[in-house]
């Protein structure tokens, strides 16, 4: 990836993305007692300053400057703290374990893909969550948007797989429907979405005495 690319694409407009955040962020995570979150590759921060306004303390990572300095402007706007990490998140992990960490479409090569999955399943305190969203690989066939290079979508199976053997259990893994309003009108993007969760042994009922 190259992140002066990514700055010239983020300095081309307002808001690449809305400042709303991600429909299946919200849906998972809204309700849910915060705690401390990472979002990887949080780009302009929507994410981010969504989560922090819900009192998640919250750590947005990405690679672009740029990026950050449009996310840390929202974090002002709406009156929030978020701590920003000018880094790359294929490399970055949190000091401490986190109760939350976000992908949100975050798109590698599988096995980079891989690696940071597993790293970001192990920075995961005990009860905590991973919730990685992204466009499926059936989207290029089936829905709209998204990268159009296959090595870097996947699938619900494809994420389970990467974290296989971490003990992680599966809270969702399914394949979704995301209207998508353009100038031809609306259609369906195809997006994986998978809720994992680090089992607490000392907060689970049913954990052995």
């Amino acid at each position: 990836m190259d992140a002066s690319a990514w700055d010239e694409r983020y300095a081309a407009a307002e808001l690449i993305w809305s400042a709303e955040p991600n429909r299946w962020v919200a849906q998972a995570l809204d309700g849910h007692p915060p705690g401390t979150a990472v979002d990887l590759a949080c780009g302009e921060g929507r994410n981010a300053v969504w989560l922090a306004e819900r009192g998640w303390r919250v750590t947005g990572v990405d690679f672009s400057a740029v990026a950050l300095g449009k996310a840390e402007a929202m974090a002002e706007r709406r009156g929030v703290p978020v701590t920003w990490v000018h880094a790359d998140a294929t490399a970055w992990s949190p000091p401490e374990p986190v109760d939350l960490v976000v992908l949100a479409y975050f798109h590698l090569p599988a096995a980079e893909r891989r690696r940071v999955h597993r790293t970001a399943a192990h920075a995961l305190a005990p009860g905590g969550t991973l919730l990685v969203a992204g466009h499926d690989t059936t989207n290029l066939t089936r829905g709209v948007g998204g990268p159009q290079d296959p090595a870097v979508l996947f699938t619900p199976g494809d994420v389970l797989a990467d974290v296989e053997g971490l003990g992680m259990e599966t809270v969702r893994a399914e394949r979704l429907a995301r209207p998508v309003t353009g100038p031809g009108g609306t259609r369906d993007a195809i997006d994986a979405v998978v809720e994992l969760r680090r089992p607490d042994p000392a907060g689970d009922v049913d954990a052995p005495a």
